[in-house]
C-alpha cells in the first residue's frame, strides 16, 4: 500500500514543473514578478508592462505545454508569421494624436533625431559578436519601438525575439524611471513647471487627411512596410 502511495507520488513529482525546475528559470521569473511590481505598484506603462512580465511567468514554467497544439501554438504562430505586430500598431495608431505635430511640424524632427538611438544600438551589439542580422533587429530597441522590434527580430533573428520582445517593452515602459533624472539634469525647475499649449487648433480634415497621405506616400516609398503603417494610420484614422 505504502509503495503504491510512493511510487503515485512520485509519479506526481516527475510530472510537475518542479521536477524540471532550473536556476534560469527561477530568476525568469522572479524578473517577471518585478515588472508586475513595477506595472501595478508604480504605474510603469501597466498596458504594455503587464502582460509582458506575465507572459515571461508563464513562459519560464517547465512543462507547461506550450509547444502543442492550443492557444500558445495560435500566438507562436501569429508572432512567426508577423501577424501580430500589424495589430499592436493598429492599437498604437489609436492611442496616437497627431494633433500636436500638426500644429508645430518642427516638432518631427525630434523624432526623427530618435531614431539614431537605432544606430548607437546597432554598432553596440556588433562590438559585443552579433551578426549583422542580429544586431539590426537589436538596433531598432534604440528607436523605442516595440512592434517594429518583434517585427525585425521575427524575421532577421528569430533566435533573438524573445529576448528582444522583452528587452524592447521594458525599456519602454520604465521611461517613466529613467527620464525623471535626465530631465532634473539638463532643466530648471521653472522650465519643468511650464505648461505646454497646442499652438493652434487642428482641424477635423487635418486629422483626417494626414493618416491617409502618410500611409499612400510612406508605403509607396518603401512598400515592405505597407502592413505596419497601413495598420498604425488606420488605428489613427
Amino acid at each position: 500500500m505504502f509503495e503504491a502511495f510512493f511510487v503515485a507520488l512520485s509519479s506526481v513529482w516527475a510530472d510537475s514543473g518542479f521536477s524540471a525546475l532550473t536556476g534560469g528559470h527561477v530568476i525568469m521569473i522572479c524578473v517577471g514578478l518585478l515588472l508586475l511590481y513595477m506595472a501595478i505598484a508604480k504605474g510603469f506603462e501597466p498596458l504594455l508592462l503587464s502582460p509582458i512580465a506575465f507572459g515571461c511567468i508563464l513562459a519560464n514554467i517547465p512543462k507547461n505545454g506550450f509547444e502543442e497544439p492550443g492557444v500558445m501554438s495560435v500566438i507562436m504562430y501569429g508572432i512567426h508569421h508577423e501577424v501580430f505586430p500589424p495589430l499592436i500598431f493598429l492599437g498604437v495608431g489609436a492611442m496616437t494624436d497627431f494633433g500636436p505635430l500638426l500644429a508645430n511640424p518642427k516638432t518631427l524632427l525630434l523624432g526623427a533625431a530618435a531614431q539614431a538611438g537605432v544606430f548607437v544600438a546597432l554598432l553596440g551589439a556588433m562590438l559585443l559578436g552579433f551578426s549583422v542580422q542580429e544586431a539590426a533587429a537589436i538596433g531598432i530597441i534604440g528607436g523605442a519601438d516595440g512592434p517594429t522590434s518583434i517585427y525585425l527580430a521575427a524575421k532577421m533573428a528569430p533566435q533573438l525575439l524573445g529576448a528582444i520582445a522583452v528587452a524592447a517593452y521594458s525599456y519602454m515602459s520604465l521611461v517613466p524611471l529613467i527620464q525623471p533624472p535626465i530631465m532634473k539634469l539638463f532643466t530648471t525647475e521653472a522650465d519643468r513647471k511650464i505648461v505646454m499649449q497646442q499652438l493652434r487648433p487642428v482641424s477635423h480634415f487635418e486629422k483626417v487627411a494626414f493618416p491617409i497621405m502618410c500611409t499612400i506616400v510612406i508605403s509607396l516609398l518603401l512598400p515592405s512596410v505597407t502592413a505596419l503603417i497601413g495598420m498604425l494610420m488606420l488605428g489613427n484614422l
